[in-house]
């Protein structure tokens, strides 16, 4: 049993990375009803920027400016890059997001190099008693932080003015207009709000291993995530993302006990199969509407 909830509380910290970029995957869909591909791209620039800020200011003032700045490079890619295909087909701005992801992430690669780059966190691998369970002390860090900022983000989305805009204009944009809304606003704050999480995401993804050119592959488990918690429900995202992490964690400690057949590394594909069995069962998500539009 003490290595079964070591095992779960490792999920939860992992499943937190995933919820943060899987919120931020629901925002720019909910705002425009496109899939923003550019998240991996974004979350690897965050934590190259942290890396370099790290041994100026200090971690985390590296971590909050480092979100910051991202959050300015995705507002500044919608307004180039998206802004000017309203109107088009969405499979057509789709498109455009996957080259902004590689474009960006060509010119991050050049910034990491070929080795492996550290972050600077303060956590590494140290460990932390819980009553009678060992866990390492940045999956708690996970854990709290993503906590936090789902809180904020859902009484931002809730009580201020901009957050009611933005549910107006992901409910219908033309009723949203008419009442002066801006919607052009929306959608450069809700790439504003992805950006910022996917910087804190990265953060958190570099922790104890450090960065490399290919780590923005991680991020890639944030889709299963959308679609497990329903790619229009951002309780959904969070939901997603920590199921996802668990049955990944499972999957790695116990898999090759109890399922050996199944192959070695069967961990790095189970986030795929539970979106298949979701889909099989709930098409729309365990949280979606019946009513969202595929991309």
């Amino acid at each position: 049993m003490k290595g079964l909830l070591e095992t779960v509380i490792r999920g939860l910290g992992n499943g937190s990375v995933y919820a943060l970029l899987a919120l931020g995957f629901v925002i720019i869909y909910k705002a425009t009803r496109v899939i923003s591909f550019a998240q991996p791209a974004l979350m690897l620039a965050g934590a190259v920027t942290v890396s370099y800020l790290a041994g100026i200011t200090g971690f985390y003032a590296a971590v909050l400016l480092s979100a910051l700045l991202i959050a300015g490079v995705a507002l500044a890619i919608e307004r180039v890059a998206i802004r000017p295909m309203v109107g088009r087909p969405v499979f057509v701005v789709a498109i455009i997001t996957l080259g902004i992801d590689v474009v960006v992430r060509v010119v991050v690669n050049g910034f990491i190099g070929r080795d492996v780059r550290q972050v600077g966190d303060p956590w590494g691998f140290t460990q932390v008693s819980l009553g009678p369970l060992v866990v390492q002390s940045r999956w708690l860090a996970m854990l709290l932080v993503t906590a936090v900022l789902v809180a904020l983000l859902f009484a931002f989305f809730r009580y201020t003015r901009y957050g009611l805009a933005m549910r107006a204009a992901a409910f219908d944009q033309e009723t949203a207009l008419a009442q002066g809304v801006s919607v052009g606003a929306v959608f450069a704050l809700s790439w504003g709000l992805a950006g910022f999480l996917a910087a804190i995401a990265g953060m958190f993804v570099g922790t104890g291993q450090g960065i490399e050119q290919m780590t923005w592959v991680i991020a890639l488990k944030a889709l299963p995530a959308i679609i497990v918690g329903g790619l229009d429900s951002l309780g959904g995202a969070v939901a997603g993302g920590l199921i996802v992490g668990v049955v990944e964690s499972l999957f790695q400690s116990y898999q090759g006990e109890f399922a050996p057949w199944l192959g070695q590394n069967f961990a790095v594909v189970s986030p795929y199969v539970v979106m298949l069995v979701v889909l099989l069962v709930r098409p729309y998500g365990l949280f979606g509407t019946r009513e969202v539009e595929r991309v």
